[in-house]
C-alpha cells in the first residue's frame, strides 16, 4: 500500500489553478488499473447509521450494542463526545475485521463542563449541541480551521428558541459553548434546513428526551435531503419513540424514552460508490456484500444512477455487483437527494465520452469544502473542461492528464481523484489521509482494487508507507 503524510488538518479554504505540490510534499500516487476488474469489496458500516445509534444508544434507557459499527475519525470523535457527558463506551475484543462491537451504557444524569472536538464531523457538530442541552454544566464546541465555516446558525437558533442557552457571539459557527440546565423544554420550533438535513436530525435524535420533544417546520424553499431524515425517523422508531412526518417540511419526536438495542450496522453504501464506478472506469465488475434490501441510506441510488452511465447491475441476494465496459456515457442527473455521491459522479462524468450536467447539489458547497468549486478546480487542473453552476456542474469532454489533484481534507474529493486515477497515469493525491474521516482503509482496499489483489478485509497491521522521488521536489 502507497501512502501519503497525515495531512488532513489542511483548512482546505483555498482553491488553486493546476500549481504544482509545493517542494517537499508527499503526495499518493493513484493507482492506475492493470487490467479488467473482478473484484469483492466487503466494506465497513455506515458513518451515518453509526453517528445516529451512537446518540440514540448514549440516550437510551438502557445498555445496547452496536455491532459493526464505523471506526473513522467522524466516529471516533462522536464516541469521545459522548464519553465526555459520562456515557459508557466500551469496546469489546474478539469482534469483525474492522474493528470492535460497542457496548454503550446510558447514565442517569450527563454531565457538562466538558469540550467537544468536532473535527470536520457534520454529524459531531450538529448532533452533539442538543445533547449538550440535555446535560447539567457548559459544553464548549470547536474543530478543525474549516469547520469554522460549516453553518450552524439556523440549528443554534433553533435549540435556542427550544430553550436551550447557547453562547456563540452572534457567529451562527463554530466555536460556541451550549450552558446545559439538564433539560430542554422543546416543542414547536421553526428553522430554515436548506443548508443540511443534519440541522434537523440534530433535532430529532435528542427529542424524545426534551419535555414537550419536538416538531421542527422547515421554513426553507428547498428541502433538505429526505432520505437522511428518514433514516433518523426510522432509527427513532425502531427503539419505540413515536417519530413521523405530519406533513412535507415537518418532522415530529413525541417525549418519551428511547429504548436500547443491540442491532448490527448497515455497510456505507456511500462508500461504496468509487469502488462500484471503478467498474465503469475500467471494465469489468465490482461487488459489495452484504447490501441491505431495504434501506434509507443514500448510498441505495447507486443502483438507478449508474445505470445511467452506461453500467449493468445485479443484486443477487445481499450481494450487489455493477459491471461496465469502460466506456462511460454523458448524462443530466437532478440528484437533491444524493448530493454525497456528487464527487464521484462528477468525477465519472470527467472520464465520460459526451457532456453531462449534475444539478440539484449546490448544498455540498457547504460541505468539508465547497466541494462544487474543489471539482471544478481540480478537473480543470487535469485538463479536462468543468463549469461552476449556480447548484451544480456541467463537464464537456476533454483528455485529462496526470498532475496533482488537491483533496482540500475532504475524504470525498480523495475519492474522487482517485477513481479518476484509475484511468489517467501520474494523478497525484495530496492528502489520501482525510479518507480516515470515514473509510481508514482506503488506501489499502483501493490499491487491492487496482492490481488485482483479493480483498478479504484489512490487514490487522497497516504497511509501511512507501515513498518515491518523482523529481520536481515531488515524493510519492
Amino acid at each position: 500500500m502507497l501512502v501519503g503524510k497525515m495531512n488532513s488538518g489542511n483548512d482546505g479554504d483555498e482553491a488553486r489553478s493546476g500549481d504544482a505540490l509545493d517542494g517537499g510534499d508527499q503526495a499518493w500516487a493513484a493507482p492506475v488499473a492493470a487490467h479488467e476488474l473482478a473484484t469483492v469489496v466487503p466494506l465497513p458500516g455506515s458513518k451515518s447509521l453509526t453517528g445516529r445509534e451512537l446518540i440514540l444508544s448514549a440516550l437510551a434507557d438502557s445498555t445496547g450494542t452496536l455491532r459493526a459499527p464505523l471506526h473513522s475519525r467522524d466516529t471516533n470523535l462522536m464516541v469521545e463526545a459522548l464519553r465526555s457527558f459520562g456515557t459508557v463506551i466500551e469496546e469489546l475484543p474478539g469482534s469483525g475485521p474492522y474493528g470492535p462491537d460497542l457496548r454503550i451504557t446510558p447514565v442517569a444524569e450527563l454531565r457538562g463542563s466538558t469540550s467537544v472536538e468536532c473535527g470536520l464531523a457534520g454529524t459531531v457538530m450538529r448532533f452533539v449541541p442538543a445533547v449538550a442541552a440535555l446535560a447539567l454544566g457548559p459544553t464548549s464546541f470547536d474543530g478543525d480551521p474549516y469547520a469554522r465555516k460549516r453553518p450552524m446558525r439556523a440549528i443554534l437558533e433553533a435549540l435556542s428558541a427550544l430553550g436551550a442557552d447557547i453562547a456563540d457571539d452572534g457567529r451562527g459557527a463554530l466555536p460556541f459553548t451550549v450552558h446545559g440546565t439538564g433539560s430542554l423544554r422543546g416543542g414547536r420550533v421553526e428553522l430554515d434546513a436548506s443548508l443540511s438535513s443534519q440541522f434537523v436530525s440534530g433535532l430529532l435524535l435528542s427529542g424524545a428526551r426534551f419535555d414537550e420533544g419536538v416538531h421542527v417546520v422547515h421554513t426553507g424553499d428547498r428541502l433538505p435531503s429526505v432520505p437522511h431524515i428518514e433514516m433518523t425517523l426510522e432509527a427513532l422508531r425502531a427503539r419505540g419513540v413515536d417519530a413521523d412526518s405530519p406533513a412535507t417540511g415537518e418532522w415530529r419526536v413525541a417525549p418519551g424514552p428511547i429504548r436500547a438495542l443491540d442491532l448490527t450496522i448497515e455497510p456505507d453504501l456511500s462508500n461504496a460508490a468509487p469502488f462500484l464506478a471503478a467498474a465503469l472506469v475500467v471494465g469489468g465488475s465490482v461487488t459489495v456484500p452484504h447490501w441491505p434490501a431495504v434501506t434509507t441510506q443514500v448510498g441505495d441510488h447507486l443502483r438507478e444512477l449508474l445505470p445511467k452511465f452506461g453500467a449493468s447491475v445485479s443484486l443477487d441476494g445481499d450481494r450487489l455487483t455493477i459491471s461496465g465496459t469502460g466506456k462511460i456515457t454523458g448524462v443530466e442527473l437532478h440528484v437533491p437527494e444524493a448530493g454525497e455521491l456528487a464527487p464521484v459522479l462528477v468525477a465519472l462524468a470527467a472520464l465520460a465520452d459526451s457532456p453531462s450536467k449534475i444539478t440539484g447539489i449546490g448544498h455540498i458547497r457547504h460541505h468539508e469544502t465547497d466541494r462544487i468549486a474543489a471539482l471544478v478546480t481540480e478537473i480543470r487542473a487535469l485538463g479536462g473542461d468543468a463549469e461552476e453552476l449556480e447548484d451544480g456542474i456541467a463537464i464537456t469532454p476533454a483528455p485529462l492528464t496526470g498532475g496533482p489533484w488537491r483533496a482540500y481534507a475532504d475524504h470525498r474529493m480523495a475519492q474522487a481523484g482517485a477513481l479518476i486515477g484509475l484511468r489517467v497515469p501520474g494523478v497525484m493525491i495530496d492528502d489520501i489521509a482525510c479518507t480516515s474521516k470515514t473509510l481508514p482503509e482506503f488506501p489499502e482496499l483501493w490499491t487491492a482494487l487496482a492490481t488485482g489483489t483479493a480483498i478479504d478485509a484489512p490487514s490487522e497491521e497497516p504497511a509501511e508507507p512507501m515513498f518515491f522521488d518523482l523529481g520536481n521536489g515531488l515524493t510519492v
